[in-house]
């Protein structure tokens, strides 16, 4: 987040630099913040369900950018997987 940016604001603003896409949140799907879930530190990530707009594009913290069905996912980082998981509770 930037200073004086909500979460909702920062959500967008990176999906669209990682992304090249504009979203439209839908809903929240939690607040991940345990301590031990990145061994880079203590990261504290907020996931939405939300719509994406545009052309998808590698943006500059990414090297690819692509789209998987959900029964082909490849292997996710961290807790990602739970993230997931939990998304599709919320659908």
């Amino acid at each position: 987040m930037e200073p004086g940016e909500t979460v909702e604001e920062a959500v967008r603003r990176e999906a669209r630099e990682e992304t090249g896409l504009d979203i439209l949140l839908i809903k929240l799907v939690g607040v991940y913040s345990s301590p031990d879930r990145d061994p880079r530190g203590h990261v504290v990530s907020v996931s939405y369900l939300a719509w994406g707009r545009g052309e998808l594009a590698a943006g500059s913290d990414a090297t690819s950018a692509e789209v998987f069905p959900l029964e082909a996912l490849p292997p996710l980082a961290f807790d990602h997987a739970l993230i997931v998981r939990d998304g599709l509770e919320k659908l």
